[in-house]
């Protein structure tokens, strides 16, 4: 009809990790791509096309042994409705295995798909892909890419320009605050989608219950990076260290879902109010993992020191889902309030003291600050409008 815009069904693959590293965090971060572009109407695949060996959250171990995994993406895609488009091809097999869509299938997709998702990048690149022009390259941690080509180490420059379009959660990247030449590379901010209904809960938090978070203790050494000679960690941990004293200062209690192998540093969290849990089952199951948030106060966390020293205006997945569980978050501040934030729900802090004020203005008035933690879940993250804005800045 004249002057009504025509919705063109697009076939859109998502290619990820969370077949490989099935924990429930990664599963969720592409499961929230899966469900918003389904969602917008749009044909949806999800696939891994891997060399890599695979991660048992059960055994505790990495190996060749994919069965797992396809076992994962098999319950995964009957839950999510995307039965009958998944694939997991495990090319670090004699055989080149291939399990869900036959190889041909991929072949077929690869060709023919109007676009690409490379979520988290984590998709390696082979032959067959490469028959795509469409592919777009959506960054989860931003800082250690653009230090690379700072650094002018070819793989990382040659990789990124393979894909049609950068995105990156690092909403401050390319501004004043980001300290990093880009070397025109264009970067376009993204956010993590959240289905905030697959999260939302009316029912108030148990009576005892406490701040949360979820983290791996020390990942350093991964993408740790040097930078004009400072060293930049992909870690948490020295950052929670810096901020021990925040139950004492804010006269909360925190728990922190976490292992942490050092039995001293571990003492001292425990003599500084915090309670600690071991994150391994819940790790394991991704309901077990959302219901854990639902059951929190809310979360207090921090972030990886490259986010937060580089200003790179990134936000945490996992926090989206606090903030859809209708949940206040207290998050150490990495730029991302030029963008949202600042009125309720959500509230960034850099000392000790914003702790205590955020804290208490979460007493103040527990159920408003909910119902606007949820609100900024709404507004900011809900997935149909994170990947339709994606599409759209990608001309898909």
């Amino acid at each position: 009809m004249q002057g009504t815009a025509l919705f063109m069904k697009k076939r859109i693959v998502c290619m990820g990790f969370m077949g490989r590293c099935p924990i429930a965090g990664v599963i969720w971060q592409h499961i929230h791509y899966i469900v918003g572009l389904q969602r917008l109407g749009h044909e949806v695949f999800y696939i891994e096309d891997t060399l890599s060996p695979c991660y048992n959250p059960v055994k505790f171990d990495w190996g060749d042994d994919y069965s797992y995994a396809a076992e994962t993406l098999g319950r995964l895609a009957k839950e999510y409705g995307f039965e009958g488009r998944w694939a997991y091809s495990a090319r670090n097999t004699p055989k080149q295995d291939c399990v869900g869509m036959s190889r041909e299938k991929l072949r077929e997709l690869y060709r023919t798909a109007d676009a690409i998702l490379n979520i988290c990048g984590a998709q390696e690149f082979n032959d067959d892909l490469l028959a795509s022009d469409r592919i777009l390259y959506v960054e989860s941690d931003p800082g250690v890419e653009q230090i690379r080509v700072d650094l002018s180490e070819k793989d990382t420059i040659e990789y990124l320009g393979r894909h049609a379009k950068l995105f990156t959660f690092g909403e401050a990247i390319g501004s004043e605050a980001f300290p990093v030449p880009l070397h025109g590379f264009e970067w376009h901010p993204t956010r993590q989608p959240v289905a905030t209904d697959l999260w939302r809960t009316t029912t108030p938090p148990p009576d005892g219950a406490v701040f949360t978070s979820v983290a791996n203790w020390n990942t350093s050494g991964k993408k740790d990076i040097m930078w004009r000679d400072e060293n930049y960690l992909w870690s948490k941990s020295l950052e929670f260290l810096k901020f021990i004293e925040a139950p004492q200062q804010s006269s909360e209690v925190f728990e922190l879902a976490t292992d942490i192998p050092d039995a001293a540093i571990k003492q001292r969290f425990l003599d500084n109010g915090w309670r600690m849990t071991l994150p391994h089952d819940m790790s394991a199951d991704w309901d077990l993992y959302r219901r854990y948030l639902q059951g929190s106060r809310g979360e207090f966390t921090v972030a990886k020191d490259q986010y937060v020293r580089l200003a790179t205006g990134w936000f945490s997945d996992r926090t989206a889902c606090y903030l859809a569980c209708g949940r206040p978050v207290i998050t150490q501040q990495t730029g991302f309030t030029k963008f949202y934030g600042g009125n309720g729900g959500l509230f960034a802090f850099e000392t000790l003291d914003d702790i205590a004020e955020a804290a208490r203005a979460i007493r103040a008035d527990y159920p408003a600050q909910c119902q606007k933690a949820w609100e900024v879940a709404h507004e900011v993250f809900e997935a149909e409008k994170v990947v339709a804005r994606l599409l759209e800045v990608a001309g898909v």
